[in-house]
């Protein structure tokens, strides 16, 4: 991240806020509850926290990953695809857990879209530039 131009480097910033706030806030601390429920209905247990304890803190290495900028684009892909895994399953088995209901799944393809036009398309065209 240290030689990226400064609107990349704000941009990757957000996305590793987005996995530090869910990760650091919402599991790790408890601030957000509802996120233990998800994972107990999903996982089928009873106390969760240890197996939400343990998402938070991957969310928060995922962070750290993305602040890193050590392959991107391997990156990229792991976070389309535990975004999709993760909102499915939700979307299926615990809907009416989810903040904005089935529009969870909206936002998880908006950002999922942004992820991948920020990585394969605006990244190309900022290092042409």
């Amino acid at each position: 991240m240290l030689n990226q131009k400064p609107g990349n480097k704000i941009i990757q910033i957000l996305i590793a806020l987005v996995w530090l706030i869910n990760g650091l806030l919402c599991k790790i601390l408890n601030l957000v509850p509802r996120h233990q429920q998800i994972v107990e209905r999903i996982l089928q247990v009873e106390d969760g926290r240890f197996l939400t304890l343990l998402i938070g803190i991957s969310e928060v290495l995922m962070a750290i990953w993305i602040l890193s900028g050590i392959r991107r684009r391997l990156n990229t892909i792991f976070q389309v695809l535990i975004i999709a895994t993760m909102n499915t399953l939700e979307f299926i088995l615990a809907p009416d857990l989810l903040l904005w209901k089935q529009f969870n799944a909206l936002f998880a393809f908006l950002f999922i879209c942004f992820l991948l036009i920020n990585e394969f398309l605006l990244s190309k065209k900022r290092s042409i530039s």
